[in-house]
């Protein structure tokens, strides 16, 4: 049986999950509208990745014994001032929710909730890559910044992301 802290702290983090997903939704739409659909592909990947977390977190709570409860999502963000701008808010956004997975694991560790800390060593390891590929975007644009043809490169790039 999960305990209440623990079924709590994991009900919000559904909620930062599924906010993640709203914003590279929104990230998605924002490319879309720039012609960019490589990053627009990119994003809705994204997006697609962070409803799965979600789904990981509802799954575990009802697994043990648990109560999903959900609560409403904030509006994301809709315009960026550029394309790197967009991308650094994701390495932002990114670190913040590793900051928020390493709370749910000190959580973990405190109520001895083994099951708990089985589970969030996936996300632990998920978060180093999701932090490091959005690094390398954000590097990639500040190296081409100056010209369109190089985003342009990027963008076809990214459009050949597969999906998991």
């Amino acid at each position: 049986m999960i305990g209440k802290a623990m079924q709590d702290a994991l009900n919000e983090q559904i909620n930062k999950e599924l906010f993640s997903a709203y914003l590279y939704l929104s990230m998605a739409a924002y490319f879309e509208g720039k012609n960019l659909p490589g990053f627009a592909h990119w994003m809705r990947l994204q997006a697609d990745e962070e409803r799965e977390h979600a789904m990981k977190f509802y799954d575990f709570i009802l697994e043990r014994g648990g109560q999903v409860l959900l609560k409403a999502i904030d509006a994301p963000t809709a315009e960026w001032k550029s394309n790197l701008e967009a991308a650094e808010q994701v390495v932002a956004h990114e670190a913040k929710v590793s900051e928020s997975i390493h709370a749910l694991y000190e959580l973990a560790l405190g109520e001895k909730d083994y099951p708990a800390q089985a589970m969030l060593q996936w996300f632990i390891t998920e978060q180093v890559e999701e932090e490091k590929s959005a690094a390398e975007i954000v590097a990639n644009l500040k190296l081409i910044e100056e010209r369109n043809t190089a985003v342009l490169m990027l963008d076809h790039r990214l459009a050949k992301r597969n999906s998991g």
